[in-house]
């Protein structure tokens, strides 16, 4: 055991200290939740590859997230009994940023809705080349969370907590199985053109486990990773030599104090920052790939170019290993996001249409080539929009985080299927609901970790990312 002056919290000493002296039964009721944590324990790379806990179903997520929120009733939750109630007030409850309300003025839905594929799914004009892959898809209607403002909507559904500190979903995915690729980050992050989202770093960072897990931001184009090249005109050689003393130093360091994760983590970065100098650039070069997966993704469109390197350079990660990939729609600013307080017409047509082909082209692309059934592509935003109007003018419409849509595809998931309802204006979730830790049960059990045995400790507790109650996956979208 670490020395007690030596940093050790408090609590965590006594929790030492009391599993020294409580019987042997109860240090084997307490041996399998802790199982999985002294296990990594003793690799010196934090990313090596491991032994998923469950049989996997999949080996990558590219988590497509669209930022400020869309709306569930003008994409993929149709509601035809809202049409003619357009302009009118009607009595409804609504909470978002303007608070909590018992009526409002009905924004009716302004595109058109048609079924499409074998499932017959009604899919909004908003999302045509989406609309052709939706029976490789599994919509669920019914999510909820619990906040409808964007900066802790946001960590609930990365982290799956309101208040910043905790792991990334995509560190938990590190942290049980490592990385497939040791040239390459376990997790990927690549923000949108106009910027990052509120929080920033927040939303892919390690919390209080390891630097080696948190989301590493890559860029689609130039260098891939920022102050990732040599400096002062230092040849490889002279890097390595530099890093294998660097190296010796640090590892004697660590000996005699082998729990100290972070000075690990450490050690790993260094060796993978070099590493990937040499892997990153090949890795990125999407224009290297052939004419027609360009025109596929739309990257030979002005409009969809940016987000279709972004989905082009995910599949190529999937390729190499990359464990985690999150691409972001939607910047920092109202005008830049998927926020539509005032003009929603104008703000969700700019934001479908940059996306709707480069997201179909990746189902396709991963399909065609054998990924898709162990790749989960997840889409959604942190919440969705109410069926009413903000202000008394115009079509803008609150958050709303009582009942909206995230879809997943791929990885062992059912295809044209649609889980839960919400009521007939689309203002809440009445069948089936379900929440955000529960989508994060279903990528984690079909990454092959136990979502609530996946433990990591700190101080003194047992976290998990779906909360100290657990959560069980949506087993009705698991094929």
């Amino acid at each position: 055991m670490r020395d007690f002056c030596n940093r050790v919290r408090r609590r965590e000493f006594i929790h030492q200290l009391g599993g020294g002296f409580t019987s042997l039964a109860l240090a084997g009721m307490l041996s399998r939740d802790r199982a999985f944590a002294d296990e990594l324990a003793g690799f010196e790379n934090p990313l090596a590859p491991r032994e998923p806990q469950l049989p996997a179903k999949a080996k990558a997520v590219i988590f497509l997230f669209m930022y400020g929120g869309p709306s569930h009733i003008d994409t993929f939750d149709y509601k035809p009994k809202l049409y003619p109630l357009d302009g009118k007030t009607i009595p409804v409850k609504t909470f978002g940023r303007g608070g909590k309300k018992n009526e409002g003025r009905v924004v009716g839905p302004k595109w058109e809705f048609s079924p499409r594929g074998e499932c017959g799914k009604p899919v909004s004009t908003l999302f045509p080349h989406v609309g052709d892959c939706v029976d490789d898809i599994a919509f669920v209607h019914s999510m909820t969370a619990d906040s409808p403002i964007h900066g802790s909507a946001m960590l609930m559904m990365n982290s799956g907590s309101l208040i910043s500190g905790k792991p990334s979903l995509g560190s938990w995915v590190n942290y049980g199985l490592g990385s497939l690729n040791e040239n390459l980050p376990g997790y990927v992050v690549m923000l949108d053109k106009t910027g990052g989202p509120i929080s920033g770093a927040k939303n892919w960072s390690s919390g209080f486990m390891p630097a080696s897990y948190q989301g590493v931001v890559f860029r689609s184009q130039g260098s891939p990773i920022l102050n990732l090249s040599n400096q002062h005109g230092m040849d490889r050689v002279q890097q390595r030599s530099l890093l294998d003393f660097v190296g010796d130093i640090n590892r004697g360091h660590l000996k005699g104090r082998e729990h100290n994760s972070d000075l690990a983590a450490r050690i790993a970065s260094y060796e993978l920052a070099y590493r990937m100098q040499a892997t990153a650039p090949e890795a990125i070069d999407v224009d290297s790939e052939p004419k027609h997966i360009k025109s596929l993704y739309g990257m030979d469109e002005p409009r969809t170019d940016d987000f279709a390197r972004k989905c082009i350079l995910a599949r190529r990660l999937v390729e190499r290993g990359v464990r985690f990939i999150q691409i972001y729609s939607g910047g920092a600013h109202n005008d830049a996001n998927w926020d539509a307080h005032g003009d929603l017409v104008k703000n969700h047509e700019h934001h479908a249409g940059n996306t709707d082909k480069p997201i179909a082209g990746l189902l396709k692309d991963l399909k065609q080539r054998g990924l898709l059934d162990e790749t989960l592509v997840v889409w959604g935003g942190e919440f969705g929009r109410q069926p009413t109007a903000e202000y008394a003018k115009g079509t803008g419409r609150d958050h709303n985080s009582y009942g909206f849509t995230q879809w997943i595809a791929g990885g062992g998931i059912k295809g044209g299927i649609s889980f839960g309802e919400t009521d007939e204006l689309g203002a809440e979730a009445v069948k089936d609901r379900v929440q955000v830790k529960h989508l994060h049960a279903t990528i984690l059990h079909q990454m092959g970790l136990d979502p609530n045995a996946l433990t990591y400790f700190y101080g003194g507790l047992d976290h998990k990312l779906v909360g100290v109650e657990g959560a069980e996956p949506i087993h009705e979208l698991i094929a």
